[in-house]
């Protein structure tokens, strides 16, 4: 297992901004087969966890539903894109950090919001929103949005990925999981809800497993690039979770609903981005490692900013607030 994800097959791209390699992680293609797999159990174990009651809720409230995901599916890749032409990255950067801006939410969006005493339906809703939204749409925006960055999209070329293949094997490694998953929540709720709290917790300890083996096998590799790459990482997680408070603030004029938003922008399902690097997108190193960099900052600035909501909750509450 601690081949999983080994170096090899350096090639240096550089540009005026950013001097980083780009390494391609050579996969066996068993282990590919295996990270595709994995990918589809994840992929189930999300639709599994589905309820009816986050779709009643998306029909009660269809206005706040569409401006959650307008920010989410639209505003993310469009303002990735804009800082991607701001600062430059190298291209396999970029296709990471257009890969993350592409994924759906995850469970953590939905924790991080219950903890922060935020509007938990709503961010429940999204994610289902924003699920299914991936598993017909996500290769049809990640080539979308790469191939309006040129050198990403030479990039793709260089790799020699097959478009229509990506699009084939992706869409059906998300669409048949998801498919099945939201019948079975459908036709057999109670069943389904029992096979997804022992599912979810298997899928998440898999993407932990692959990120960690990944850090372990390109250590050197991290640390090299994690000067240039880290600060790319930061910037473009502050300016999602931006983007998502000031549309929930000025679009939806509800506090706990924007304070949902933010996270539900903020927090992408970068275990999800990691295994469509490794098993679709040639394993690039530089996207590889700014979707496992994400995956690891996204939680800790998560983490500070349910701390600041809760802070500032109870300083309102306060009496000096009050007086």
């Amino acid at each position: 297992m601690e081949e999983i994800i080994k170096s090899v097959d350096i090639t240096e791209t550089t540009n005026s901004t950013a001097e980083a390699v780009s390494e391609v992680l050579a996969l066996d293609p068993g282990v590919q087969n295996l990270l595709i797999v994995v990918l589809a159990f994840i992929m189930l174990s999300v639709s599994l966890s589905l309820k009816s009651a986050d779709f009643d809720f998306i029909k009660k409230h269809p206005t706040s539903i569409l401006i959650g995901s307008i920010a989410q599916l639209l505003g993310l890749p469009l303002l990735t894109l804009l800082l991607i032409f701001i600062i430059v990255p190298s291209p396999g950067a970029a296709l990471g950090m257009i890969v993350i801006a592409c994924c759906p939410g995850g469970n953590v969006s939905n924790l991080l919001t219950r903890i922060s005493n935020s509007d938990a339906a709503y961010s429940v809703a999204l994610t289902s929103v924003s699920s299914v939204f991936a598993a017909i749409m996500l290769p049809f925006a990640i080539l979308f949005w790469t191939g309006l960055y040129g050198p990403t999209a030479d990039l793709l070329q260089e790799i020699n990925i097959d478009r229509a293949d990506f699009i084939i094997k992706t869409g059906i490694t998300l669409a048949i999981p998801v498919a099945t998953g939201l019948l079975a929540a459908y036709r057999w709720p109670t069943i389904a809800s029992k096979l997804a709290k022992i599912l979810v917790p298997i899928s998440i300890f898999l993407i932990v497993t692959v990120i960690a083996l990944g850090v372990k096998a390109n250590l050197g590799v991290l640390l090299g690039s994690g000067a240039i790459l880290l600060p790319i990482v930061i910037i473009h997680n502050v300016t999602a979770f931006g983007l998502g408070y000031i549309t929930g603030y000025f679009g939806l004029r509800d506090k706990r609903k924007a304070r949902a938003l933010t996270f539900e922008v903020g927090i992408q399902n970068a275990g999800l981005g990691l295994l469509i690097v490794l098993s679709q997108l040639g394993g690039v190193g530089d996207a590889a490692l700014i979707v496992a960099l994400w995956s690891l900052w996204h939680l800790i600035a998560g983490l500070l900013l349910v701390g600041i909501f809760r802070l500032g909750d109870k300083w309102r509450e306060s009496p000096n607030a009050a007086a």
